[in-house]
C-alpha cells in the first residue's frame, strides 16, 4: 500500500545546513516538495543561488555564510523564526591525514565544521523547542563514526564525537519532547573533497576502498532517511545513529 508523503511537512520550518549541494541539496528539495518552509544555509553563495533558482519557491530562504562563525548561526535562526527541525548536513573531510601527519589547522577546522557548528546551531534552537515541547534534530554522521578505515584521524574523531553529541541531546531533551538522531551514510556521490594528502594513508586504505562492500548511492537516498527522522513517523525514535549504507555495518 502506497503512502502519500506530499504534505508531511506542511506548516513546518526546517533548517538545512550544507543545502547547496549533495545530501543537503537533496534534503532541501525533498522537504520543499513535502510542504516545508526551509532555511537553507551554505558557505557557497553560488551554490545557494543555484539552489534557490532551481527551487523557485518563496518557501526557501537562503543564508550564505560560514557555519563556524556565530554570526552565521544567529542569522540562520533569525531567518527561521519558529524552528520545527534541523537537518545538520554540512561537513568536511581531513583528506585522509593519519595522526602522525595531522596539522593543527586541519584538525581544528574539521572539528569546527563537523562538531562545533552543529552544537552551536542545536544550542540556539533548543530553548524554543523545549518551551514548545517538540522538535526534531537530524544530523549527518558517517560510517567513519563506527570505524577508522575510511578517513583520516580528524574526520573519524569528529564523527565519533558527533554521535556522542547526538546521544547526549537525545538523553537530556527527549523528556522535553525533542528528538535527536543521526544518519550514518556509507559511500555517497557528492562533491565533498576526498583526495588523499597522505601517501601512507593511500597505501594503508587504498585496497580496502577498492573492495568497498556496498556501492555508493545518490544523495537523495540518504535524504529519505533524514526526512523520516525529521517526520512524525519517527516519533518514537530518539538517540539513534542510523546506518544508510546498504548493509556495510553488517560486514
Amino acid at each position: 500500500m502506497s503512502t502519500d508523503f506530499s504534505a508531511r511537512f506542511t506548516g513546518k520550518t526546517i533548517i538545512v545546513t550544507g543545502a547547496g549541494s549533495g545530501i543537503g541539496r537533496a534534503t532541501t528539495m525533498r522537504l520543499l516538495a513535502e510542504g516545508a518552509t526551509v532555511v537553507g544555509a551554505d558557505v557557497s553563495e553560488t551554490r545557494l543561488a543555484e539552489l534557490m533558482a532551481d527551487a523557485g519557491t518563496d518557501r526557501l530562504v537562503g543564508v550564505a555564510g560560514d557555519l563556524t562563525e556565530q554570526a552565521t548561526i544567529d542569522e540562520i535562526v533569525s531567518a527561521a523564526g519558529t524552528v520545527d527541525g534541523i537537518a545538520s548536513v554540512a561537513g568536511i573531510t581531513d583528506n585522509w591525514l593519519p595522526a602522525a601527519e595531522m596539522d593543527d589547522v586541519t584538525w581544528q577546522r574539521v572539528f569546527d565544521v563537523n562538531l562545533t557548528a552543529p552544537m552551536r546551531l542545536t544550542r540556539a534552537v533548543l530553548p524554543q523547542m523545549i518551551e514548545r515541547g517538540s522538535g526534531a534534530l537530524a544530523y549527518v554522521s558517517s560510517e567513519a563514526g563506527f570505524r577508522s578505515s575510511i578517513s583520516g584521524a580528524g574526520y573519524t574523531s569528529s564523527k565519533h564525537a558527533l554521535n556522542g553529541f547526538v546521544k547526549s541531546v537525545a538523553f537530556y531533551y527527549g523528556p522535553k519532547g525533542v528528538r535527536a538522531n543521526a544518519v550514518a551514510p556509507g559511500g555517497v556521490n557528492t562533491n565533498i573533497d576526498v583526495a588523499f594528502n597522505s601517501s601512507y594513508a593511500l597505501e594503508r586504505t587504498g585496497k580496502l576502498l577498492e573492495t568497498m562492500p556496498t556501492p555508493s548511492v545518490e544523495p537523495g537516498v540518504v535524504a529519505k532517511s533524514l526526512l523520516w527522522l525529521l517526520s512524525d513517523e519517527a516519533e518514537n525514535i530518539n538517540g539513534v545513529i542510523l546506518p544508510s549504507d546498504g548493509g556495510w555495518t553488517t560486514i
